[in-house]
């Protein structure tokens, strides 16, 4: 199974838009708390487009509590990784992997990257900017762990207007 961690994040529109990847791609959210946000704001509903329904999301009183009810292999997303994201070999589909993203202004603590270094990456980028918006990364990250399954379990013809929809 995939899984998509956000610890303790801090924009609805965020946790909105990744509400809605995780429906559209049949991943588990898990939310550490605290939020910076309620989980009932109308941007979270928003961002989600009536989709957040579908999402199978759990939340989590703290890190803790998550590492207690979850077992796998976690890979933490943090601007200090020294390998790129798609070192990793994620085509085992018989391991639970986790990735891990932190809060939008600060991350992952550095307390909980120091014993995970073999399992910290970043997505490359230039010296610009400091990190990519968190959306953003977490749907590059989940597209990548369903590219090397070969996108297993999702449709590859358009489910509502049909696969011939334009040759009509």
């Amino acid at each position: 199974m995939i899984n998509v961690v956000l610890f303790e994040p801090e924009i609805p529109g965020n946790t909105g838009n990744i509400m809605r990847t995780c429906a559209g791609t049949n991943v588990k959210l898990h939310l550490i708390k605290p939020l910076g946000f309620s989980l009932e704001e109308k941007y979270i509903k928003r961002s989600g487009a009536n989709y957040i329904d579908n999402c199978d999301y759990t939340l989590y009183e703290n890190f803790e509590d998550f590492k207690s009810k979850n077992e796998g292999e976690y890979y933490f997303l943090t601007r200090y990784g020294r390998k790129p994201h798609t070192s990793f070999d994620y085509s085992d589909k018989s391991k639970n992997i986790y990735l891990i993203f932190g809060k939008e202004s600060s991350g992952i603590p550095k307390e909980l990257l120091k014993g995970q270094l073999d399992h910290c990456m970043r997505i490359p980028m230039t010296d610009k900017i400091r990190a990519l918006n968190l959306s953003n990364t977490v749907a590059i990250m989940v597209y990548e762990v369903l590219r090397q399954r070969n996108y297993d379990g999702l449709l590859f013809e358009e489910p509502f207007k049909g696969a011939d929809y334009l040759e009509k």
